[in-house]
């Protein structure tokens, strides 16, 4: 009995001993594999739901479903790469070069926002009643985690500074001087016949092509408007870009509402219907939302292969029509202002909500310390606020979109890290300071030389440039390098027509140029030319024209401003098959 209970013990321990050995080799394997995972995807289930919730609003689905359908949504449309061409070069491109996020939105205008960028006379940021009107805490954060400028400017227009953004060059130089119709060359009664309609840049390198080649995966959201319909330049892929979310020829949303299908179940707006992003159709999914779920569906994916990543995230919002979100139209119900105001409010809130979830988004992938994240605007504000040339859409400064006044190019511009880290290797190469603001003027032609200095991307040596590198700006410092000017050339009919307008150390011209602007009923033949002339440090907001009382100086600028046209080879409105060239003011003693 006894060597029977003795037998029967040893099989027991035996047994025990097995099951803690192959329980501990489990739980070690259920940990490994537990880690593969969150270092492949750089996040924990539990924060992937926080951040998918976070970003979602009802009708939308999970980015796992949303990646599977994009991707056979993406081989019905042509999103993906030419033939032939592997997305972003090799697969195995280094991740430790920073990602960079251009956050471009739509007829965005300086004071479209709660982030005061304007100063008082102690340098100190001052908030004017449209700050506090818009809600926009995601700009405001962004603002607080970096620099932003006081003085940035961008074309009048959106196709011009598009097209500026994405070879450094002004708009008289690759000669994209006006909105590109889809339909029709748009040059307007006078407006030169050889200007660039067809989106086709001969001596420039488009930004995505260059950070494609350095091994980026390359991604374009939202409004592309780079090229007519039919053009090379219509389809971003075509560009550079691996990606094509939803972008294409036109400028402007059928709809924002996804049970509108963006514009395509609407007849009257089915001809400027959103492309793709047909399963978000039928749903509750703001348009604005369903470019911010797709953004980071290949945010993810680039970071899951390792690969540094350029997004394009460029918002049709906030350009016209302005359908109401109603999930923030209960913040201006009470503010005094028209329902169309008020939705175009929501536009902006909404923006910044996705501005929110991307950087969320960052955080829970674990790339915010090497992403870089610039914010701008492409033209000045379209709000429905009053008279087109009045300080009112852009108060206190005067004018809007498509004006030559300061309201109609100031724009918001921010750079920031994702999230600050002093020992990340591209933080140390581009410092940025918390909370600054640079008083020094930028331009859209800054950010091709910034971004591909940053990404070690080599510039061809025949591709004339018009923008300056922004480190020893976004550093906090001045670049004594810079010269102090902005040449804003519009050879075509608009709400302001045929007009060069040119800020020089201070001092801006308006050349007016001797034809009959929209709504006038006088013969060319019958009109001369007219001149503004404003010193904007002493009269930011352009009340007084100084074109009378300081004639020496309206010929000092205007003989620069001639220069600078002729240096970019501008092409000026015509006449008779003749180009009008800007004329000299008389020289007139006081």
């Amino acid at each position: 009995i006894m060597k029977r209970l003795t037998l029967i013990a040893l099989v027991l321990i035996h047994y025990s001993l097995f099951t803690i050995h192959h329980s501990a080799a489990a739980e070690q394997r259920a940990t490994e594999g537990s880690a593969s995972t969150e270092s492949q995807g750089k996040h924990s289930p539990a924060e992937q739901r926080a951040t998918d919730e976070s970003a979602s609003s009802s009708g939308r689905r999970s980015e796992g479903e949303a990646f599977k359908r994009n991707r056979a949504e993406r081989d019905r449309q042509p999103t993906g790469s030419p033939a032939g061409e592997r997305p972003g070069g090799s697969i195995n491109a280094s991740s430790t070069k920073p990602n960079i996020i251009l956050f471009l939105v739509d007829d965005m205008g300086l004071m479209d926002t709660s982030v005061p960028f304007v100063l008082d006379a102690k340098g100190e940021p001052q908030k004017y009643p449209l700050n506090e009107f818009y809600r926009t805490p995601s700009m405001e954060k962004l603002a607080a985690a970096g620099t932003r400028f006081s003085q940035f400017y961008a074309h009048s227009v959106c196709s011009p500074t598009r097209a500026s953004i994405m070879t450094g060059q002004n708009s008289a130089r690759h000669r994209t001087t006006n909105w590109i119709s889809a339909e029709r060359n748009n040059r307007t009664a006078y407006g030169p016949s050889e200007w660039n309609w067809l989106g086709e840049y001969k001596n420039a390198a488009f930004l995505p092509r260059l950070l494609k080649k350095a091994g980026y995966f390359t991604i374009h959201a939202g409004k592309a408007h780079f090229g007519p319909n039919g053009a090379v330049a219509e389809n971003p892929v075509n560009l550079g870009f691996d990606i094509n979310i939803a972008g294409n020829s036109f400028g402007q949303p059928g709809s924002y509402y996804g049970q509108d299908g963006y514009g395509l179940l609407s007849e009257k707006r089915k001809h400027r219907a959103v492309p793709g992003l047909k399963k978000y159709h039928g749903t509750d999914t703001f348009l604005t939302d369903a470019l911010t779920i797709e953004a980071n569906t290949y945010i993810e994916r680039a970071v899951k292969e390792n690969k540094p990543f350029f997004l394009h995230m460029s918002h049709y919002a906030v350009h016209a029509p302005f359908d109401s979100d109603p999930r923030f139209i209960k913040n201006y119900t009470h503010s005094g202002k028209s329902k169309t105001a008020q939705a175009y409010a929501t536009l902006i809130e909404g923006m910044d909500k996705s501005l929110g979830d991307i950087m969320q988004k960052l955080d829970a992938l674990d790339v915010a310390e090497n992403t870089l994240i610039i914010f701008l605007g492409d033209n000045g504000s379209d709000a429905p606020l009053g008279a087109t040339h009045n300080h009112t859409s852009s108060a206190p400064f005067r004018g809007k979109k498509a004006t030559h006044y300061e309201g109609g190019m100031l724009v918001p511009f921010i750079a920031a890290w994702g999230k600050a880290d002093e020992n990340n290797a591209s933080q140390q190469k581009l410092p940025i300071p918390a909370g600054a603001i640079q008083t020094q003027m930028g331009t859209i032609f800054d950010l091709l030389p910034t971004i591909c200095k940053l990404a070690e991307v080599e510039l061809p040596k025949d591709m004339p440039l018009d923008g300056y590198d922004l480190k020893p700006q976004f550093a906090g410092n001045k670049n004594e390098e810079r010269k102090e000017d902005f040449l804003n050339h519009f050879p075509h009919d608009h709400r302001s027509s045929y007009f060069t307008s040119y800020v020089n150390d201070g001092w801006k011209v308006i050349y007016h140029y001797p034809l009959p602007a929209r709504g006038q009923k006088a013969k060319a033949n019958e009109l001369s030319p007219k001149y503004e002339l404003f010193n904007l440090k002493e009269d930011p907001f352009e009340k007084k024209d100084l074109s009378k009382s300081h004639p020496e100086k309206l010929q000092t600028i205007m003989t620069a401003m001639i220069k600078d046209l002729e240096a970019k080879k501008a092409l000026y409105p015509q006449k008779d098959n003749k180009e009008l060239r800007p004329e000299m003011p008389a020289l007139v003693s006081q």
